[in-house]
């Protein structure tokens, strides 16, 4: 049977993980947080005291490491060498990190086999910055998220400002604008619509009409592949 696969990229603090779980939750099928890999990949690797440019020792890294997600009640976590790194990988630090382990080719390749084999045996909805343009060129829907860089700044500030560590509106707007910049002009799978994806610009949306729309968009496209 062929299974749906509904890719969803765009730049950091656009909503794409929020609403990747919506629609999965509204349709029923299964979400896949990508980055989280790479945010547990970016975790082990400051964890380990390996710098992002020790290529070597990455690679070696890779050879021992293993990600799962589990569904505990009702939430997705994501584990580590058998260990639930969940609330450890979404950090200023860690997103940082990131941004810059995911432009290294052994990592992409590492992460890409996992998957696009969950996306070969089941209906999923996988958020991004390379689904629709590296990791599934072939999904049935494709959209492209954005927002203004202050007001994804802003969701984000308002993610973080009770947590430990919390960080300043603005190092937030220039941490965004940094990362921004890296994954847009970065060699590997850089961040950029495919030629196929609807852009939603999701700007002074709350969070029900991002959904809503997200939801016209795969409506119209499944209804018009039938």
């Amino acid at each position: 049977m062929k299974t749906v696969n509904i890719a969803i990229d765009g730049p950091a603090g656009a909503g794409k993980s929020s609403l990747a779980k919506a629609v999965a939750a509204k349709l029923g099928y299964t979400y896949i947080d990508t980055g989280a890999l790479y945010r547990a990949i970016a975790f082990k690797t400051l964890q380990l005291g390996i710098t992002i440019s020790d290529l070597v020792s990455i690679k070696q890294m890779l050879l021992r490491t293993t990600i799962s997600f589990r569904h505990i009640n009702g939430t997705q976590c994501v584990y580590v060498d058998g260990k639930d790194v969940t609330g450890k990988i979404r950090t200023n630090e860690i997103s940082s990190a990131a941004s810059a382990i995911s432009a290294i080719p052994d990592v992409r390749s590492f992460l890409l086999g996992l998957q696009r084999d969950i996306a070969s045996k089941e209906n999923v909805v996988m958020d991004g910055r390379d689904i629709g343009t590296v990791v599934l060129p072939n999904a049935d829907i494709k959209i492209f998220l954005t927002a203004s860089v202050e007001e994804r700044a802003k969701r984000r500030y308002e993610e973080q400002k009770n947590t430990i560590g919390s960080v300043t509106y603005e190092e937030i707007v220039s941490t965004m604008i940094t990362r921004d910049k890296n994954d847009s002009e970065r060699a590997v799978a850089p961040l950029k619509p495919a030629t196929d994806a609807i852009i939603l610009d999701n700007s002074g949306f709350e969070s029900h009409q991002t959904l809503e729309s997200a939801l016209n968009i795969i409506e119209n496209k499944l209804k018009n592949a039938l």
